[in-house]
């Protein structure tokens, strides 16, 4: 099957199981989507699974960046996508499994950057601007002349953000009002678990109290041992929470509770984003979701 297998949706909807149980069926391996699992030593806050719990399946981009460093949408694309085709070329069907869009849609698509001439000096003087003030200053600015294109670039995708700026600053258009085409690279097949959304936020609350029980706290108290408390992966929900409300001096169920409220508002944006997705299936929270998978895969 010369095709890509997309486990995604909003976070705390039974992604990495299905994934798995997919990948044992159809022997072949899962390519994690996910902004903070690719880092080192952020594992209770991340969900990361365990050696057990991947069941032998082989996972890839976990773990695969220190804690101190930057990592964005384009490193993604340039580690994850010569796996996906080598997958491929080994008759595998392989199985990207995350809630990170960005990083999805950097590998199923082929972005277009814009006809519009490179101008080094627009480039450099951004590069600085995301060296001094953050990736987040140079999305702010973008923002600010081309909304639309901001809406669809991650903050960390500072390669394609910048170029949406010179295309600006060069032509004076937007890049938005390009025609760039998205061509993909594969043919893919999307699945989602579609739980209400109670059960879903009641999931989602679940999964924090866990994190807490065992030992969120300790966990961010060992990596600001070693990084600054500004580093981008500790930007991450979950995190960000604890280091400002240990600052604050609050009790743990105040931070518990505002890492839910934040997760239920993050799931939110994760919903809306895939629903923008081509080629996606929901799946009914019944327990049978792969067999279901499997029939679609077979119709299509």
């Amino acid at each position: 099957m010369k095709k890509v297998i997309v486990v995604c949706g909003p976070t705390a909807s039974g992604k990495t199981a299905l994934a798995i149980g997919l990948a044992k069926k159809l022997n072949t391996e899962i390519v994690s989507a996910d902004a903070l699992l690719v880092y080192k030593g952020l594992n209770i806050g991340t969900a990361k699974p365990t050696e057990e719990e991947k069941e032998g399946v082989v996972h890839h981009l976990i773990d695969v960046v220190e804690p101190t460093e930057a990592f964005s949408v384009s490193d993604y694309e340039r580690m994850a996508l010569p796996i996906v085709e080598r997958l491929l070329e080994e008759g595998k069907t392989p199985i990207l499994c995350g809630g990170t869009g960005f990083y999805i849609q950097s590998l199923l698509y082929k972005s277009g950057f814009g006809n519009a001439p490179a101008n080094d000096e627009v480039r450099e003087k951004y590069e600085r601007m995301a060296k001094e003030d953050g990736v987040q200053a140079v999305h702010d600015k973008l923002k600010s002349v081309d909304p639309e294109s901001a809406e669809i670039l991650h903050p960390n995708d500072l390669k394609r953000v910048i170029r949406a700026l010179e295309i600006f600053e060069t032509t004076g258009k937007k890049k938005s009002d390009q025609c760039d085409e998205r061509v993909p690279r594969f043919p893919f097949e999307a699945f989602c678990i579609d739980f209400p959304r109670e059960e879903l936020y009641r999931r989602i609350d679940l999964r924090v109290d866990r994190m807490m029980q065992a030992g969120l706290i300790d966990e961010v108290k060992e990596l600001l041992k070693s990084i600054p408390k500004t580093a981008q992966c500790m930007q991450g929900i979950g995190y960000k929470e604890i280091v400002e409300g240990m600052e604050e001096g609050l009790s743990l169920d105040s931070m518990s509770d505002i890492i839910k409220r934040r997760t239920r508002n993050y799931a939110k944006r994760q919903q809306t984003f895939f629903k923008r997705m081509e080629h996606m299936h929901y799946l009914e929270p019944n327990g049978s979701q792969i067999d279901e998978v499997l029939r679609i895969l077979c119709q299509t």
